[in-house]
């Protein structure tokens, strides 16, 4: 038997949101760019890569090629819109039929892993995995216990079905990868995971996208003079965008316009103008910008519009928005929580703000911007720990946890046609 074989074709198996989707509202966020980067990237090395995603709306075709050597099919299950991430699971009945109905069309053995991401996919790779007879990779990119234990005020706690539904997930998964070390000693200490089954694989950034470059704050409507902080992602509670205007409003700092770019999403379709009100109700409203979301040569200009780049997410399995943001030379202010201890380096290529007091974020967002030769001083370290992250480097270990779980799984085969010879 060949030691570490490559994997020639791969299931990714996306449920609740597309890779082809613009990242920053409904369901699309990091976890997205995650999968079409390293889809990418994989195919680059010769590895086949389709990706089952639900369909939401009744005109997609069955299959579309994302890049070369990438497939997305979308896979009819439940009604094509108007459908909660809540209501989800009972669809992935409907949903692993069409992953293994894609699968029985083809020669026995096409695929050689299935890598699934969040905790519904999980559900369906654990089933695909016992029809394929090959090994399962999941990501899980956020755990419900995590963030029920770092629940926002007001927000809705993730439900108990879930909790199980990640529990078998990852017992049954042949390997778990963590976005970071912490992501993985939650793993093992919350839901019990073999720490010899579980591997970091940190999420990278495009480096050739986000880089350094001039400011065009003209392109986005905002002021030429004056202190630019601005927020990326999709407004909900998690990730807390009403701290930063709270924020705002407690800042001494004269001239300062904050950016919120991203649309409802989760909880926040609850309320979609909540944040509207908010600043009304605290006199900033004409402090504050919205923008919708941005494709990528759209957000790399805004980081480097902005002097300062906010994410006071209650928590991250990494955050993506800190990293590409540092990459373009922008220093970023976050909370101390999750992934964002390893995304940004503190007091060198950013700031961790421990908490979520309105009070306390203004602070430190007062002395960053009254400050230029710091800000100058954390832009050049932030660009150059950025550089240490990449997807090219994602993909790679991706690959070792790929040959590993191939590998096992082999001589699990292997031993059992011993035994049953004798």
């Amino acid at each position: 038997m060949a030691e570490w074989p490559t994997p020639r074709r791969i299931a990714t198996l996306s449920v609740h949101t597309s890779p082809l989707e613009q990242p920053g509202t409904g369901d699309a966020g990091g976890m997205n760019v995650y999968i079409v980067e390293v889809a990418k990237r994989l195919a680059r090395r010769g590895v086949e890569v389709e990706i089952f995603t639900r369909a939401t709306r009744g005109d997609l075709p069955p299959c579309v090629e994302m890049a070369p050597g990438v497939l997305v099919r979308h896979v009819t299950a439940g009604p094509y819109e108007g459908l909660e991430k809540e209501e989800l699971p009972a669809q992935l009945c409907a949903f692993a039929n069409g992953v293994l109905r894609a699968e029985a069309a083809r020669p026995p053995g096409h695929y050689d892993l299935i890598h699934s991401h969040y905790w519904l996919s999980g559900q369906v790779g654990w089933l695909a995995r016992e029809r394929w007879g090959v090994p399962h990779v999941h990501t899980a990119h956020t755990l419900a216990k995590v963030k029920n234990r770092l629940i926002a005020a007001g927000d809705r706690p993730e439900p108990r079905a879930r909790v199980i539904g990640e529990e078998q997930v990852i017992a049954e998964s042949d390997r778990l990868v963590a976005n970071t070390r912490f992501e993985a000693r939650d793993l093992v200490a919350y839901y019990e995971a073999d720490p010899a089954r579980t591997a970091v694989v940190q999420p990278g950034v495009d480096l050739e996208r986000f880089r350094p470059g001039p400011s065009d704050r003209a392109r986005f409507g905002l002021p030429a003079d004056g202190k630019v902080i601005a927020f990326v992602g999709r407004i909900q509670p998690l990730k807390a965008p009403d701290v930063l205007i709270a924020a705002l409003a407690a800042m001494r700092t004269e001239d300062v316009t904050v950016v919120i770019c991203g649309g409802p999403s989760g909880s926040g379709l609850d309320r979609p103008t909540s944040l509207i009100e908010l600043a009304a109700s605290l006199g900033v409203s004409e402090s504050v910008r919205f923008l919708p979301p941005q494709n990528g040569d759209g957000l790399a200009a805004l980081y480097r519009s902005a002097d300062v780049v906010a994410v006071p997410s209650y928590n991250e399995s990494f955050g993506l928005v800190a990293l590409e943001a540092q990459a373009c030379g922008t220093p970023v202010v976050a909370a101390a929580v999750g992934g964002l201890v390893t995304a940004v380096r503190d007091g060198v290529s950013g700031v961790l703000v421990d908490g979520h007091d309105p009070a306390a974020w203004a602070r430190v967002l007062d002395d960053l911007l009254a400050d230029p030769r710091r800000r100058e001083l954390l832009s050049s370290a932030a660009v150059a720990h950025a550089s240490d992250f990449s997807w090219d480097r994602t993909a790679e270990g991706l690959l070792r946890v790929y040959r590993e779980a191939v590998t096992e799984h082999r001589e699990l085969i292997r031993q059992r046609l011993e035994a049953y010879a004798w």
